[in-house]
């Protein structure tokens, strides 16, 4: 029993990292109470294990008496002395025992309630080693697909990717390596499970604190971050020192910061802006290329209504309707984007503008002539003053008003 107490002792402690006093203490108490139990029921045990070699003592803790009523908790003072000798009454004695008187079925039992401790010594195990890395980029190698549940090997522990929290589009094999963002730590009846994320806004925000040391140190703010996974991700940016470009230390010289998260996430597209505390100027920046042409505030509902023209209409939606969904949760504000369209001139107001460039007559004079017809210099054609005359006109009036127009 020696050799496979060592030998559970030796894997434990380099595969699982549980320290052996730790162990140690698990497998005496599973056995002194496993054996307590069977046919030592009703002893005082006493068990130690070798932590070099692995090798068990016990003994039977017996109390010295000069009338012995029960022989598994008692002993004679003669026989006390006989074993150790100047025993005195009231003392408790230590009697070796052969751990083998231990039991069959205490053995067994003992098996079992180890392997319970030791499932419960990997669970706090791996909680503590990995509840200071929630939020963090993780990277293990994918063990199985399980309907649509991803298991990564972390190497110390397994970690699942559940299908909501993968990328549209991503496709891993056994053997691939992965890396991923620590969602979090789920207590169940079966011990921490670890969740992982790739479809989290924060997983590329963390991709980019990692890569831009910018980002790490303060210099760079993230002001606000929204993604649609596998398709874009907006992210607006301040700088606390002026002569840092914040957008340029995102991208990187050449855009090599902002390739190797790119790259990380399968092509999916990154747009960097300048942060703008006026929303309008936010809104014109987060659709580039886009370009608004008008823009309708509803301060009370936080609702901007967008107009682009008819070539930008499908730029500024995106497919699907993801790059205006995309904005909104970037700004704060629902978008609603619309085709701008350029509205007709006001026709009397035309008309009456013709009017008076034409023939320099007062804007009321001209409103009365649009108002029975005359809409147009070219529409006194055949008009005559006494015409003007049964649609209203003062006779005097009608005739400075023809006169006008033949002088014209």
């Amino acid at each position: 029993m020696s050799s496979e107490i060592l030998s559970v002792l030796e894997y434990m402690e380099k595969e699982k990292g549980i320290g052996r006093a730790d162990m140690i203490a698990a497998i005496v108490n599973a056995i002194k109470a496993a054996a307590l139990k069977g046919v030592n029921s009703g002893q005082e045990l006493k068990i130690e294990i070798n932590p070099k070699n692995g090798q068990l003592k016990a003994w039977s803790l017996l109390k010295v008496v000069d009338s012995v009523s029960n022989p598994r908790t008692e002993i004679h003072v003669e026989k006390a002395q006989a074993i150790k000798p100047g025993a005195v009454l009231g003392e408790f004695l230590e009697r070796e025992i052969d751990p083998a008187t231990l039991g069959r079925i205490a053995a067994q039992t003992a098996r079992q309630a180890v392997m319970q401790r030791l499932r419960q010594f990997e669970k706090d195990r791996i909680y503590d080693d990995f509840k200071d890395m929630v939020g963090n980029i993780v990277t293990g190698t994918v063990r199985r697909k399980e309907r649509n549940d991803i298991f990564i090997d972390l190497g110390k522990a397994e970690a699942v990717l559940p299908g909501k929290e993968q990328v549209p589009g991503e496709e891993y094999q056994p053997g691939d390596r992965i890396r991923c963002m620590l969602l979090e730590i789920e207590n169940t009846p079966r011990g921490p499970e670890l969740i992982l994320s790739r479809a989290s806004p924060r997983f590329v925000r963390r991709l980019f604190e990692v890569e831009v040391t910018e980002i790490a140190d303060g210099t760079v703010k993230i002001e606000t971050f929204a993604r649609e996974p596998g398709y874009r991700t907006k992210m607006t940016v301040t700088s606390k020192d002026p002569k840092v470009d914040p957008v340029g230390a995102c991208v990187g010289a050449r855009g090599a910061r902002v390739k190797t998260i790119v790259r990380e996430l399968n092509g999916e597209k990154i747009d960097i802006i300048n942060y703008f505390a006026d929303p309008k100027q936010m809104v014109i920046e987060a659709l580039k290329p886009a370009v608004p042409r008008e823009l309708v505030f509803d301060e009370k509902n936080r609702r901007i209504l967008v107009k682009v023209v008819a070539d930008d209409l499908a730029v500024a939606i995106g497919k699907g309707g993801k790059n205006v969904r995309l904005t909104s949760r970037l700004l704060g504000w629902r978008l609603e984007v619309e085709e701008f369209r350029t509205q007709a001139a006001d026709p009397r107001a035309a008309g009456i503008s013709a009017l008076v460039s034409a023939f320099g007559f007062a804007p009321e004079v001209a409103g009365r002539l649009f108002a029975i017809g005359v809409n147009s210099p070219a529409a006194f054609e055949g008009v005559s003053a006494d015409d003007l005359v049964q649609a209203g006109f003062a006779a005097d009036e009608a005739e400075q008003i023809i006169a006008r127009v033949n002088g014209a």
